[in-house]
């Protein structure tokens, strides 16, 4: 790291032009004090990158001013000198916060080296700090788009949640609504902002993989283990754990989960030792776990446990305008992505935007623009540009059956295939829940499902 700056505090003038003379060598810019207090202040008014500073100084104890660096910027990298064979000192310091140790008298080379080294972990050290200011913006309250009325309710909870202590909170929603988005808000915006942000999917591994990678495993806890690994749980350690689809858990696992919830602690697979985590967990799910609970299919206990702070996310068809907003908010996106000039929707796209019933939500709608603007090179997205079956949705509106506009193509149409059209379109809107399904299209459950049976349409209960 060409041109870092060092500062080196020690009462010893030929012991300071000698590390002076060695550091400008390497090319590195050097800067040095023989007191503590003008110490302190040069390295308030420098910020060297790294501070060479003796544990014996003329006005006090070089372990005062190591203090009052730390209290300055915790991540200071601070090495210590100190007499040969002062052990207990150099323990002391390291336990204060510095970063190594050097004994008098001591070899150049050696130095070199660690200050290489230490060097090493300050770039790495302003990368994270990098990394963590780029999320943090990225993943800001103005990230989640919206003005409806429905959504200024969930931003206000959004922000209590992310600002609160609350350990455990509940995003519940369709596929598609901003599940993933909202977890990763209320963790960059907390304080736990700094600490790491774990997630992992309960639909993509199988049960015994998941509790492995939950909470890790010991060396020889199975026959593939042959080393030890530790889980999310205890990676995600002072930050937050993201489970996604927490409905599609098998009930063993949520037993293992709600204990280490509970207690704050759990054990490695095959260990015996009882680990300790500060973890905020964030669960989401586009199930609803109230009737998972009373079908037998999830745990009431975790489920409470979960529920103390839930989040419903509003499907998009319920956002009005939102849909609007998002739709430029993405053409903006793409536009700096694919280096386009596209200016906006035509009123007919909106007009038909704002009428379909966008079963996949905010997903669906990225994808429909991001689509066009791949394929398309007008300045506005036209109708003809849009996938079939928005041009073509049989329902205009559906505010009741009075006021349902069906259009019949000239060619005819087949009404089972309208009818299984109907009964998927049901299932996708209430995400899947056959009783709600049924009461939408105002049939008993039974007849739904033998429709479903008949038409081979999958249901998840």
């Amino acid at each position: 790291m060409q041109g870092a700056k060092i500062l080196i505090i020690d009462d010893e003038k030929l012991l300071r032009w000698s590390l002076e003379q060695n550091f400008l060598k390497e090319g590195y810019s050097v800067i040095s004090s023989g007191n503590g207090e003008e110490g302190l202040n040069l390295y308030k008014e420098e910020l060297p990158d790294i501070t060479l500073l003796d544990v014996q100084l003329p006005d006090g104890s070089g372990m005062a001013v190591l203090e009052k660096i730390k209290e300055i910027d915790r991540d200071a990298i601070v090495i210590m000198i100190t007499a040969y064979g002062d052990i207990q000192t150099a323990v002391r310091s390291i336990k204060i916060g510095a970063y190594d140790f050097v004994e008098k008298p001591f070899n150049m080379k050696k130095l070199n080296i660690m200050i290489e080294k230490a060097l090493e972990t300050v770039v790495l050290r302003k990368e994270v700090s990098q990394l963590k200011n780029k999320l943090s913006v990225q993943y800001g309250f103005d990230s989640i788009i919206g003005e409806s009325e429905v959504m200024r309710g969930v931003f206000e909870l959004v922000q209590k949640v992310a600002r609160s202590d609350a350990t455990t909170v509940l995003i519940l929603g369709e596929s598609g609504t901003g599940k993933d988005l909202v977890a990763k808000v209320i963790h960059y915006q907390s304080r736990r902002a700094g600490r790491p942000f774990m997630e992992i999917s309960c639909t993509a591994l199988p049960e015994a993989l998941i509790e492995s990678e939950l909470f890790g495993f010991e060396k020889g806890a199975f026959t593939d283990a042959k080393t030890m690994k530790k889980g999310l749980f205890e990676l995600a350690d002072g930050g937050s754990i993201f489970l996604d689809e927490i409905g599609d858990m098998k009930l063993n696992t949520q037993a293992k989960l709600l204990k280490a919830i509970e207690n704050k602690t759990f054990k490695r697979i095959g260990g015996i030792k009882d680990i300790s985590v500060d973890v905020r967990v964030i669960a989401a799910t586009n199930r609803d776990l109230e009737e998972e609970v009373k079908r037998g299919g999830f745990r009431g206990d975790l489920y409470y446990r979960l529920n103390v702070i839930p989040i419903q996310l509003p499907p998009l068809r319920e956002r009005g305008k939102d849909i609007v907003l998002l739709a430029r908010y993405f053409i903006n996106q793409y536009n700096r992505e694919f280096r386009k000039t596209v200016r906006g929707l035509t009123r007919e796209t909106e007009r038909l935007f704002l009428e379909y019933c966008w079963p996949g939500n905010v997903r669906e709608l990225k994808n429909v623009i991001e689509r066009v603007m791949i394929l398309e090179n007008d300045e506005f997205i036209r109708p003809e540009y849009l996938p079939i079956e928005i041009r073509s949705a049989e329902f205009i509106q559906r505010a009741g059956p009075e006021e349902l506009d069906i259009r019949i193509p000239a060619g005819g149409i087949d009404i089972e295939d309208v009818e299984k059209r109907l009964i998927r379109r049901a299932l996708q809107m209430t995400g899947g829940n056959q009783t709600k399904a049924a009461k939408l299209l105002n049939i008993t459950r039974d007849t739904l499902r033998y429709r479903m049976q008949k038409y081979g349409l999958p249901g998840p209960d």
